[in-house]
């Protein structure tokens, strides 16, 4: 079953009260350098013998994120019905359910052609001020834990520490942002070869386990990063999505996923930032044979050693290499899943007869369209 999706999507999409992400005013952000990409999302599903119901939630590309234009979108699920849900963010999943299904496996396809704008915002601190209390109650959800990015001592102590009495959002954030790239180091920059390395991420983008190790991915980073400046009064949130990495340019090779935050400053609106990615070219990491494919698969557009503006790029700036797919974490569809809270979901998640089960492989390959 294949068919032009885009303007249900749009039609859908378009009442004002799902659009919360790019609806609210954001007047010190813009966009700058934009480039076009061809993607194709795929999914292999394999259904286990005397499976009763599965059930399935499929990314899609976000069409609330005005920084990206998706066009000639198109499903493919197989033959089998499906249908566009919503979540307890707002966000949009493609969904299939399977009653008494044959085992074995089919595929799901989306592909899709998008238009990504950079996102560059006015980090400028005279453009801002504290939030007031009116203000910080309009943004009350996005002061509070996540179940992975805890608001503990650790966090409320790193706070302190980096913010001091710092009540301009745009210097305060900037200090959590130095704080957490003197803190933690990304995973990847692991000197060891592979079957040494004793960096890795902690596997849910636990705040509390990033702290104490010191290290992480991009969730652990971003989760880490938010619990701190929450516990500093500043509302923050994340936005999942996916690099459309330049050496993997038409090459056969998932683009996995990637996270990034935002921060609120009023007068400007919801800045961005992404200090997992800083991380990669800060000063004191050079990269060795072991470490550099994996550096040049973490970012943008790979590696080429310390980059001292790019570390300062990524406080207020997003590359356009890049889609989104859902804002926020402790995601409940709507109807619900009947297992708990999903910790994020830009691939896909499964269950089988109400039980979370791993039958899904997915690959995001794309080309740039010059």
């Amino acid at each position: 079953m294949r068919f032009l999706l885009l303007g249900a999507l749009a039609l859908s999409l378009g009442c004002s009260s799902l659009n919360t992400p790019m609806s609210e005013a954001n007047p010190g952000v813009r966009a700058g350098r934009s480039a076009t990409f061809s993607a194709d999302h795929s999914f292999d599903v394999t259904i286990p013998e005397r499976a009763g119901a599965v059930d399935l939630w499929f990314a899609l590309p976000s069409a609330r994120d005005r920084m990206q234009v998706v066009s000639d979108l198109q499903i493919d699920t197989g033959g089998h019905p499906h249908s566009v849900v919503s979540d307890n963010h707002g966000n949009r999943f493609l969904f299939v359910h399977l009653d008494d299904p044959k085992p074995g496996r089919f595929d799901v396809r989306t592909t899709f052609d998008i238009t990504r704008s950079e996102v560059r915002a006015d980090v400028d601190p005279a453009k801002t001020r504290p939030h007031t209390g009116a203000e910080l109650a309009v943004l009350s959800r996005y002061l509070v834990d996540s179940s992975q990015s805890v608001i503990d001592d650790d966090a409320r102590a790193m706070a302190r520490r980096a913010v001091g009495e710092e009540k301009n959002p745009i210097l305060a954030s900037r200090k959590i942002y130095d704080a957490i790239l003197g803190h933690v180091d990304y995973h990847v920059k692991d000197s060891k070869p592979d079957s040494a390395k004793t960096m890795h991420s902690t596997g849910k983008g636990s705040s509390q386990l990033c702290f104490a190790s010191c290290t992480g991915n991009c969730t652990d980073f971003h989760s880490l990063y938010s619990a701190v400046s929450r516990a500093a009064g500043i509302p923050t949130r994340v936005v999942y999505g996916s690099f459309f990495k330049g050496p993997l340019d038409g090459v056969d090779k998932d683009q996995s996923y990637h996270c990034w935050v935002e921060f609120h400053a009023p007068n400007i609106g919801w800045v961005p930032l992404d200090v997992a990615v800083a991380d990669i070219f800060v000063a004191d990491f050079i990269a060795n044979d072991h470490s550099r494919s994996r550096a040049d698969l973490t970012v943008a557009n790979g590696y080429h050693g310390p980059d001292a503006d790019l570390v300062d790029y990524y406080f207020g700036n997003i590359d356009e290499r890049r889609v989104t797919w859902h804002w926020g974490r402790d995601l409940t569809m709507i109807p619900p899943q009947q297992g708990g809270p999903l910790l994020w979901n830009p691939k896909a998640y499964a269950e089988v007869d109400g039980k979370a089960a791993s039958i899904v492989q997915r690959k995001l390959t794309y080309h740039e369209k010059k």
